[in-house]
């Protein structure tokens, strides 16, 4: 993709992620709505999947493919219908992160959310610069991180998103260790 091309889509795909934020954030009832098909598991283990196709595209330098993939990751927690049968687990763990994102928002919990925009930048930035070590640093941390906080504050709910990040950090691993020892065999 051409130069220009890649970045005016790729800018296109930021705005598309800042609106589909700002959206989730602001209306009442798209939160709910999409929350209500985040209880759907497939959601939880197909997100963390998404990480391999920013790795790809950063190690490409494509800022399209880097964007669209942080659009997709985001939106995905609403591309799979509500099911019809909610783990009480589940449920008791996203109520409290419904809680937490519509809750007062103190100096504390902007600290722990810039988290969230600091993994997307080390991440990208160790694919960029090919920093395998790094990069599989980066992922291992952010699934630990998570499901730290997620049991820390979730409580016992927050075992529930243990079995999806594992799998997660599994699949990323085996990937990304795959696709970086093909790179340097081609070379």
């Amino acid at each position: 993709m051409r130069k220009r091309a890649d970045l005016v889509t790729g800018a296109f795909f930021m705005v598309a992620t800042a609106i589909f934020i700002v959206l989730f954030i602001t209306n009442d009832g798209f939160f709910k709505w999409a929350f209500e098909r985040h209880h759907n598991i497939l959601s939880w283990y197909i997100r963390p999947v998404f990480i391999i196709p920013m790795v790809f595209f950063a190690f490409k330098k494509s800022f399209a493919g880097i964007s669209a993939s942080i659009f997709v990751l985001f939106t995905s927690m609403f591309w799979f219908p509500a099911p019809e049968v909610k783990d009480p687990k589940v449920m008791e763990f996203l109520a409290f992160e419904m809680d937490y994102l519509k809750g007062e928002w103190t100096a504390e919990k902007i600290a722990v959310s810039l988290l969230v925009p600091l993994f997307f930048f080390m991440l990208l930035m160790f694919a960029w610069k090919r920093s395998l070590k790094w990069l599989f640093g980066v992922i291992i941390g952010a699934a630990f991180l998570k499901s730290s906080w997620s049991i820390v504050f979730g409580g016992k709910a927050g075992m529930s998103v243990l079995k999806p990040a594992l799998t997660g950090l599994i699949i990323c691993a085996v990937f990304l260790g795959y696709f970086f020892k093909k790179q340097k065999q081609n070379k």
